[in-house]
């Protein structure tokens, strides 16, 4: 009787989900905490750690499941499949903060942008500023898309360091 080999889907899935599910509460702390309109450097690097932390573990589940042997392409599945997922919903929960729980979140945030702006370009007139932002405006809908893509690649890349550590091949014989 051969031994059923494990889904990598199903492992994305569930800890895709246990990702999305840590990355609502992450937002909902920085938003309870008046931080959702930052985006600096200690913020990025702490999803980042999140999402680092959650695909190794969910390779290495998918390793264990398997019998102890993992292939570069399966962890790369499942981690791709992990980062996807959580993009997911992690970009839903951005789309209802941005549109119902705070409506004028963007306001907000290129209000809270513009001394800055403003300081590293003297130049800019007022009527400028105010072209710069309705083009921004215009363009808020591509932060979904690119947010995923930017996950996707994130997916991969740590889903490739965690295959090459974790990485174990079925003997020949």
């Amino acid at each position: 009787m051969e031994e059923q080999q494990p889904k990598t889907g199903k492992f994305a899935l569930n800890y895709g989900l246990i990702l999305g599910l840590i990355s609502v509460v992450f937002g909902v702390m920085l938003y309870t905490q008046k931080m959702h309109y930052e985006r600096n450097t200690g913020i990025i690097v702490i999803s980042i750690v999140i999402m680092a932390a959650i695909i190794f573990v969910g390779v290495n589940a998918f390793k264990k499941a398997n019998g102890g042997y993992l292939s570069i392409s399966e962890a790369l599945k499942v981690a791709v499949g992990i980062a996807v997922i959580g993009a997911v919903i992690s970009l839903a929960y951005q789309f209802v903060l941005t549109n119902y729980i705070e409506p004028d979140f963007m306001d907000k945030a290129i209000e809270m942008a513009k001394p800055e702006a403003m300081a590293q370009n003297p130049n800019m007139t007022e009527e400028q500023w105010e072209q710069g932002v309705e083009m921004q405006k215009s363009f808020a809908w591509l932060q979904y898309p690119i947010g995923l893509i930017i996950n996707c690649v994130l997916g991969l890349i740590l889903g490739l360091v965690t295959g090459l550590i974790l990485k174990k091949s079925k003997a020949d014989y």
